[in-house]
């Protein structure tokens, strides 16, 4: 069977402020490799909504491999919701490796985002945890313990 060719191109997510996500995910390491507003025709097509119109930024990884989008509604108005919990279905999270789980906390912690309960101990793999980030979102911040040798 011939199988398409398939990647990962990013994660996108709604939120509230812009420049808040941005300040939060760029303090975290992320860069912003690119800024628009959208709208018109081909944004309400490829999104399904009528008179779509978003200021949204593209952030990178510095390995260059993951990208998150973010985007803040214009029009139609943004709906608010309950922030979603681990266990519904449906749920998002972004997920992050970081070099140091407690400097990631404590940049977190400056933007107001905390532990949902702790940090874990993976099997001595991982020390990870989820934060609630702003505009409600899961992040998921993982510190890899054991180091694969090379």
């Amino acid at each position: 069977m011939h199988r398409m060719a398939i990647t990962l191109e990013n994660v996108g997510i709604a939120v509230r402020d812009l420049e808040e996500a941005i300040a939060f995910f760029t303090d975290l390491g992320l860069a912003v490799i690119g800024r628009d507003t959208v709208s018109g025709e081909w944004t309400d097509t490829a999104v399904g909504l009528t008179g779509n119109h978003a200021n949204i930024a593209m952030l990178q990884t510095p390995d260059g491999r993951g990208r998150l989008e973010l985007f803040e509604y214009i029009h139609p108005d943004a709906i608010e919701s309950e922030p979603t919990r681990p266990n519904e279905i449906g749920m998002d999270r972004v997920a992050f490796s970081v070099d140091d789980i407690d400097e990631a906390l404590e940049i977190a912690a400056k933007h107001g985002c905390f532990p949902l309960r702790g940090v874990a101990n993976y099997q001595d793999v991982y020390k990870l945890t989820y934060v609630r980030g702003p505009s409600g979102i899961l992040v998921m911040l993982a510190e890899e313990l054991t180091k694969p040798e090379s």
